[in-house]
């Protein structure tokens, strides 16, 4: 009821320190959201580490993406986002097989629960130690085709030390993405945004709409997703102002969508 008067029509269910809701909870919650026509997708637990180098903490990761697809399985949301992990003690193409190993047992184990039809969404990541750079989504998401990337927009012009500038530079990205895994695939991939502090080791810090140094941009990314045609579903992640701040990304799309210039520019 809260997103509905706000005017939105998404919401990323939260379970980052844990899934704590039960099947029953899940499914009174997803009927809510049917209910009030609100889309749905779930965020798993920060503390998945898919290229763990300890080989329980990589099987404890698969247990805990387990939960999250049934919890979102439960409430009707078919994006389950999921963060790479780290490769601060062996070099990134460990990692990044550690990581696609990881995935495809993943797989092997939501297949056996009924719950293959969840795509997951590996998030690419702010921080320089940190796997999950543009080209890291893209090789975990080709090692099965129903992983779908989690483009953090703010993530990416963090560790790329403001990367993305314009319109261009968002539509460069994005074709870049469509290259890679397909027009129909990208049609509906899923994003994060929101204004990011970073210095030399990437973020710093989550913003809202406020600031005015950072960036990236709303504006010039809305502008590239109409021009390509691509339709993801788009979570803002601002800090404290995520609703209101997601509403006026909404406005900036829609006014784009007519063919206006935006009142305000985010």
């Amino acid at each position: 009821e809260y997103l509905v008067k706000m005017g939105l029509d998404a919401y990323e269910y939260q379970c980052g320190r844990g899934v704590r809701i039960t099947q029953e909870a899940a499914r009174e919650f997803g009927e809510k959201a049917r209910e009030h026509g609100i889309a749905l997708s779930l965020h798993s637990p920060y503390y998945i580490s898919l290229s763990g180098i300890e080989e329980e903490k990589r099987l404890g990761s698969i247990e805990y993406i387990r939960q999250s697809a049934q919890a979102a399985a439960a409430m009707g949301a078919k994006h389950v986002v999921v963060h790479s992990g780290s490769c601060a003690k062996i070099s990134r193409q460990q990692a990044l097989e550690l990581a696609k190993d990881t995935l495809k047992r993943a797989y092997q184990t939501l297949d056996e629960e009924n719950l293959g039809e969840i795509c997951l969404c590996p998030e690419t990541m702010g921080k320089l130690n940190q796997l999950g750079t543009l080209e890291e989504v893209l090789e975990l998401c080709k090692t099965d085709e129903r992983l779908i990337p989690c483009i953090d927009f703010g993530h990416l012009n963090a560790r790329e030390q403001g990367s993305l500038r314009c319109a261009e530079d968002h539509m460069k990205l994005l074709e870049y993405l469509i290259s890679q895994l397909g027009k129909d695939r990208m049609r509906h991939f899923h994003v994060h945004f929101s204004h990011i502090e970073y210095g030399k080791g990437g973020e710093v810090r989550h913003l809202t709409f406020e600031d005015t140094e950072y960036g990236p941009w709303f504006d010039d990314c809305a502008q590239a997703l109409l021009a390509l045609d691509l339709h993801p579903r788009v979570i803002c992640e601002s800090a404290g102002t995520q609703a209101e701040d997601a509403l006026l990304m909404q406005q900036i799309y829609q006014a784009r969508a007519r063919g206006e210039e935006p009142a305000v520019r985010a």
